[in-house]
């Protein structure tokens, strides 16, 4: 049993060791293991400089150059919008005890899609208005999803969810409407790859400002996951076992919701993540969340940055990330259902 154990960590090390081995060679800039070797030795007086300067004071040679402000910060992105789309996909399911929910059943990813839509069409305003208000948008959608439900006076999951779609369909119609009214040759092509998403805007500002809700988020749901385990039983259940259903249901999906909203603020609309990983991992660990909340996590940044590598080393041009996760994501996904049907748990 140890020896097993022991196999499977070593092969997960190995794996891990390959994707992050990927992503950093992946690309069009040709990168040896000597300039990959110097860049680490720079990267912390570079960070040093960036935190107290705002600028880079380190000399660094153009292959330094992309390792550290392009493909590092790039390639922690993609690490953590993955995982957090995952683990939010693995807790939303949990809480709905639907397999089929995804991290946008609450309207988070179109409201963040509108807000964004809007701070491209806003005279003046720049990258950080844009995340600003996808950001905003994006709880301000699943808020306003809970309480229609609370006010509707129900605490029913399937009533959640179909407030849920109602306010996504709401900001779906207003994305739409201001892509009408867009600029056809300007802020149309602006707001259509930014729907796509796109890991190409990632810089050492957005890793740090991703680490908090993720990082932490993560951290509260992990040590959360035995409770989501109870929760999955159904609220009589969980209240024999002296645990508040409710209070633990609105915690989690505030939680995942935060997550979800920054890292659609962040990088754009990445399809798939947060169905299909939880779906993968279960035919590994069944449905025990002490196991599928920190392995979904993992998955979920690996499979996200294998996507991305993917997207900028295929072609002569950068396909954008949502574009690659469909195209992987759904075959994936049906092919898990088959499974299911053939017998396959989950």
């Amino acid at each position: 049993m140890q020896a097993k154990k022991l196999y499977t960590t070593i092969g997960w090390l190995i794996m891990v060791f390959i994707v992050i081995t990927v992503g950093v060679f992946a690309g069009r800039f040709s990168i040896s293991v000597t300039d990959v070797l110097s860049a680490f030795q720079k990267l912390p007086s570079v960070l040093y400089g960036l935190i107290k300067n705002g600028t880079v004071t380190d000399e660094l040679n153009q292959a330094e150059r992309v390792l550290i402000l392009i493909r590092f910060p790039r390639l922690l992105t993609a690490l953590l919008v993955g995982a957090g789309l995952a683990v939010s996909g693995a807790v939303y399911q949990g809480v709905f005890r639907n397999p089929l929910v995804s991290p946008d059943i609450l309207g988070v990813a179109s409201g963040c899609m509108f807000g964004a839509a809007l701070g491209l069409l806003l005279p003046g305003s720049g990258w950080f208005m844009v995340q600003a208000l996808a950001f905003i948008f994006g709880l301000s959608a699943a808020t306003a999803a809970m309480l229609m439900a609370k006010r509707f006076g129900s605490n029913s999951l399937l009533l959640m969810i179909m407030t849920g779609i109602i306010v996504g369909s709401l900001f779906s119609a207003g994305l739409t409407m201001m892509k009408a009214l867009a600029d056809p040759y300007g802020e149309l092509p602006a707001i259509i790859f930014w729907l796509m998403g796109s890991m190409s805007t990632s810089s050492w500002s957005t890793v740090f400002q991703l680490s908090v809700p993720v990082l932490l988020g993560y951290g509260v749901i992990h040590s959360l996951r035995y409770r989501l385990n109870v929760l999955c039983l159904g609220d009589q259940q969980s209240q024999s076992l002296g645990i508040e259903p409710e209070k633990l249901r609105l915690i989690l999906i505030i939680i995942s919701s935060f997550i979800v909203a920054s890292c659609v603020a962040t990088v754009g609309q990445v399809a798939w993540i947060g169905l299909v990983v939880p779906h993968m991992v279960r035919t590994f660990t069944g449905a025990n969340n002490i196991k599928l909340v920190p392995l979904a996590t993992i998955i979920g940044a690996l499979f996200l940055l294998l996507a991305d590598s993917v997207a900028r080393a295929s072609l002569s041009i950068e396909i954008p990330i949502g574009i690659v996760t469909s195209l992987v994501g759904a075959p994936l996904f049906a092919f898990l259902l088959f499974r299911f049907r053939q017998g396959g748990h989950y």
